[in-house]
């Protein structure tokens, strides 16, 4: 079957299948995906299409395996969530954290973006700079301005949250 040959049959039986298989699985959106990907398994088998002499019944039970492979999958992910709840309440962040993205939000984007990078992500100050384009030394001034700042603010806020603590008490 020649690449012409495969774009008829694709416009012409598409629509044929995705009704067959919406009728299988009840989910018209699962249908289209899974006779999307038979044709696109069928695409790199389309030289011999024409010899077995039933392509859209191939491209039919191979939508119909991955239908019910996909059903299965899913059958055992809720099987495992069963098994293993969720935890119905999970506690947002604390205080620190809620301060220091505070803080990194109020830094500038150049200083922001090294602090990030070398003490979250963990890159030393040479992949930074490499990352970012800029020179190493400008690198490590950003991270000695970056941290100051973050010092300045992250005291105030731990200044603030003392003196609530005291208008409580």
């Amino acid at each position: 079957m020649t690449e012409d040959e495969f774009d008829g049959f694709y416009a012409a039986a598409f629509p044929r299948l995705t009704g067959q298989l919406y009728a299988f699985t009840g989910d018209h959106g699962e249908a289209q995906d899974v006779v999307q990907e038979a044709f696109v398994r069928a695409w790199d088998r389309r030289r011999e299409f024409l010899a077995d002499g039933a392509p859209e019944a191939w491209i039919r039970t191979v939508a119909m395996r991955l239908a019910v492979s996909r059903w299965r999958r899913a059958r055992r992910w809720l099987e495992l969530v069963r098994r293993n709840p969720l935890p119905e309440h999970t506690p947002g962040p604390g205080p620190e954290r809620t301060a220091l993205m505070t803080a990194l939000r109020e830094l500038p984007e150049a200083q922001r973006k090294a602090v990030v990078l070398h003490h979250l992500c963990d890159l030393s100050v040479e992949q930074v700079a490499s990352e970012t384009g800029v020179p190493t030394g400008t690198v490590k001034a950003r991270l000695s301005r970056g941290r100051a700042a973050l010092a300045r603010r992250l005291g105030e806020a731990d200044e603030l949250g003392e003196r609530e603590d005291d208008r409580v008490r």
